[in-house]
């Protein structure tokens, strides 16, 4: 995963680019980088590794010492950018957000024979660069970006850097979102529209699927106007948006809010909320849903654990998976009055391979619950993302989903089973759900619908991608 922020100021941008790009940091945890330019200086950039130190720790000294009207920056789980780059087109930086499927072929069909490209770790070619090579096969920067746009397979936003100005380009299916903000004398472009607010920005407007801009310090300028189909990650909605973002005008604290009162008119409706002492939330993306929850079924809300999180970031975990496994479950710290005889009702944003939420069920049971119930802010997950780099798991074998049914098929099914499966009406589908309930020692387990989730969103349900539920494009 990963967030950008660039802004075009007709004062230095320094301060503004260091705390938006910041406000990007829930989006990544490996790399982060800077790029700024004035007519004094011309370009500077750092690129620093984040894996064990937030973001503003490592790139204090540059804070300091980075001068620049224009500048963009960003946070990411993947490659190192942004990424300086000297073409035809004069130099630039470029920063991009998204998912390349088709390298190979983009190699071999589009990108010249003498052209060369700097390794990462494992041998993959930097994608962020790839995008810079195929934007500079064509005569301009429209061009270079409407051909990016139409040739990668999967998804890219893009922000370019260059002397007279930033350009703004968002996927051509609008997969990830653009907000712009607005001050009295800069604008910036983000992926996370709360990221502006509080360095004194109002928001201006979204861009739309395809849109291209060119933003300066005195306006936002539409060079290709966006297109009429969007497929927007509603994943963002459940769990990769920051609470206070909003996308599509659509609130992300809200959104998880109507799941949650989803989830409690269905086990309301099966007379399951009668025999609950709590609702809670598995922090901290479980805790919206959660507050939905209880709203709605007037069961208290509860906080019967906290996750500790001064000195253990996100970004600060061991690359060995039984140590992973060891440093989530220390940072739990039961409420044991909270807990002790309790029949809990749990919400988590999601389930994908099952073992840190079965690892604290294990945790609520050994400090003294009665009953763990367990509910998710979204429909059972069956595919692998194959548009953004936000799947938590690389193959579809990762899924706790597949693994169960494999195991209840005695193979490794088609299209046409798994959507069996999806098909919360089905009796394949309940089989699934308790299976995973019986594995993971749930007292019980249910799944948000996707029906209720499209309608938690609020938007139309034809703009929103639903490919890891369902399969559908």
């Amino acid at each position: 995963m990963g967030g950008f922020f660039g802004i075009a100021s007709k004062s230095d941008c320094v301060f503004d680019l260091f705390y938006g790009v910041d406000y990007h940091s829930h989006l990544g945890t490996r790399r982060a980088g800077l790029a700024v330019y004035s007519e004094e200086n011309g370009f500077d950039k750092a690129i620093h590794n984040i894996e064990n130190a937030p973001f503003r720790t490592k790139f204090t000294k540059e804070s300091n010492e980075m001068q620049g009207n224009l500048g963009i920056g960003c946070i990411s789980d993947f490659e190192a950018q942004p990424i300086l780059v000297r073409s035809q087109h004069g130099t630039f930086a470029i920063t991009t957000v998204g998912k390349i499927n088709n390298i190979s072929e983009i190699l071999e069909k589009h990108i010249s024979g003498n052209a060369h490209f700097f390794e990462m770790s494992g041998g993959e070619i930097n994608p962020t660069e790839l995008v810079a090579s195929i934007i500079n096969q064509k005569e301009n920067f429209i061009e270079g970006i409407r051909f990016a746009q139409e040739v990668i397979e999967g998804s890219i936003s893009i922000l370019i850097l260059t002397p007279k100005g930033i350009y703004a380009a968002r996927d051509k299916m609008g997969r990830t979102p653009i907000a712009i903000g607005k001050k009295e004398d800069a604008f910036c472009a983000c992926f996370e529209s709360f990221a502006f607010l509080n360095l004194g920005y109002t928001a201006y407007r979204e861009l739309g699927p395809g849109e291209i801009v060119v933003m300066t310090p005195d306006r936002v300028q539409t060079l290709v106007a966006p297109g009429k189909d969007m497929k927007i990650c509603t994943f963002l909605w459940v769990y990769y948006g920051y609470p206070c973002s909003s996308y599509e005008g659509i609130s992300v604290e809200e959104m998880r809010y109507n799941c949650g009162r989803a989830l409690a008119r269905r086990d309301q409706e099966k007379g399951l909320t009668k025999t609950l002492d709590t609702a809670a939330g598995v922090p901290d993306s479980g805790l919206a849903h959660a507050i939905g929850y209880a709203n709605e079924s007037h069961i208290p809300f509860s906080r019967p654990f906290i996750k500790y999180t001064p000195t253990w970031p996100r970004s600060f975990m061991p690359t060995h998976q039984s140590k992973r496994h060891l440093i989530a479950k220390m940072k739990l710290l039961p409420v044991h009055n909270l807990i002790e005889g309790k029949s809990l009702l749990m919400i988590d944003d999601s389930i994908v391979r099952g073992t840190q939420l079965g690892e604290t069920t294990e945790f609520l049971y050994d400090s003294g619950a009665k009953e763990v119930h367990i509910r998710t802010g979204c429909p059972p997950i069956m595919y692998s993302c194959k548009y953004l780099n936000f799947s938590r798991s690389t193959s579809e074998m990762d899924l706790i989903t597949r693994r169960v049914i494999m195991e209840l098929e005695g193979c490794n099914p088609g299209d046409e089973v798994v959507a069996q499966y999806a098909d919360p009406d089905s009796e394949k589908h309940k089989a699934m759900v308790d299976k995973i309930c019986e594995m993971l020692h749930f007292t019980s387990l249910a799944y948000l619908r996707l029906d209720d989730m499209l309608d938690s969103v609020g938007i139309d349900k034809c703009k929103l991608c639903t490919y890891c539920w369902n399969g559908k494009k």
